[in-house]
């Protein structure tokens, strides 16, 4: 009996802390005029005493209780990071042991801002089978932790949080909310990098282990996105019978909101068709596609054609279309 996957509830979390331009021109050469001129973003959340398994247990604890369903009942936990608790072991089962979630296996999917398109593509997969039934998808990023506050140029772009869905399998083909999906990678692992370590040159080295804070290069990011990202919607939209007309909703990775604009502008899209919150959260990494498809949900907004595109480190990227308008 073909199987057919539903999203039966999305949750998020921002952790209460807000820091403005301002407040970071204090710290590093930069100011509100120059940052909202160059990136539409004027505050995000920090997580303060507060690592990145937290963020995702509250995240998934939101979604158990909305879909009245018990930890015991998931069978699988993907959670999508760049900046997890530590490289091992996976934030995941972080977020396992503190919901008791004792029949899930967990693991971490690393596939920077485009973690989410990652993580409910393959979490997708595991639900299509007869073996699983349930699944949390929850993209968690404290990138607070991983800035170097010298550099203005990564360093006023980022912000923390975390958000996800809980995904039910069904023999209803009504229910079928993941119609299409395309991904992609385009090695280059120069213009952003994070948590580099390396390798010792000799055995007798005493120095601890040292990670290099997050880097991109903004002028190369942009290009990449500019150049690749409206082709990949266009042809994947063709791929499927659509155009970019057809869309009722774009959801793209929140890296700033001018190159968000400019995404639509080159799809010759209105901008009303993009919701967006980077300019209040920030860049949030894998977590802002979440945010954002969370924040419309919770609006009310079911879109019969959504597009969820994200693009990163990797560089990766790649668009998932779904279909919300049975979403309860």
């Amino acid at each position: 009996m073909e199987k057919y996957v539903k999203i039966a509830a999305s949750a998020a979390y921002l952790p209460p802390r807000v820091v403005t331009n301002d407040e970071l021109s204090q710290i590093m050469p930069t100011s509100d005029e120059w940052i909202q001129a160059h990136t539409g973003i004027k505050t995000r959340h920090f997580a303060l005493e507060e690592n990145t398994s937290m963020m995702g247990a509250k995240v998934a604890q939101q979604l158990l209780e909305q879909a009245q369903v018990a930890a015991t009942d998931i069978d699988l936990i993907i959670v999508a990071t760049i900046s997890p608790d530590a490289i091992t072991p996976a934030t995941a089962t972080l977020i396992q042991k503190a919901i008791g979630a004792t029949k899930a296996f967990a693991y971490d999917i690393s596939a920077a801002c485009a973690g989410f398109i990652f993580a409910l593509s393959t979490a997708d997969k595991f639900l299509r089978t007869a073996q699983y039934h349930r699944a949390l998808v929850i993209s968690a990023e404290n990138f607070s932790k991983m800035l170097d506050f010298q550099d203005r140029t990564s360093a006023v772009f980022f912000g923390d949080g975390a958000a996800g869905v809980l995904l039910e399998s069904s023999t209803d083909p009504a229910d079928n909310m993941i119609i299409a999906e395309s991904l992609h990678a385009d090695g280059n692992v120069e213009v952003i990098h994070s948590g580099r370590i390396a390798p010792i040159t000799d055995i007798a080295a005493t120095n601890y282990p040292q990670m290099d804070a997050f880097f991109q290069d903004g002028r190369a990011v942009y290009q990449f996105v500019t150049e690749n990202i409206p082709p990949h919607i266009r042809e994947f939209c063709d791929h499927n019978g659509l155009t970019p007309d057809d869309l009722d909703m774009v959801i793209t990775h929140q890296a700033n909101l001018r190159l968000i604009e400019k995404i639509a502008a080159l799809l010759q899209q209105p901008m009303s068709k993009f919701p967006h919150n980077v300019d209040r959260v920030g860049n949030t990494s894998s977590a802002g596609i979440a945010l954002v498809l969370n924040e419309i949900l919770q609006a009310g907004k079911r879109p019969q054609k959504l597009m969820l595109t994200g693009f990163g480190a990797g560089l990766a990227y790649g668009s998932i279309l779904l279909d919300l308008q049975h979403y309860q």
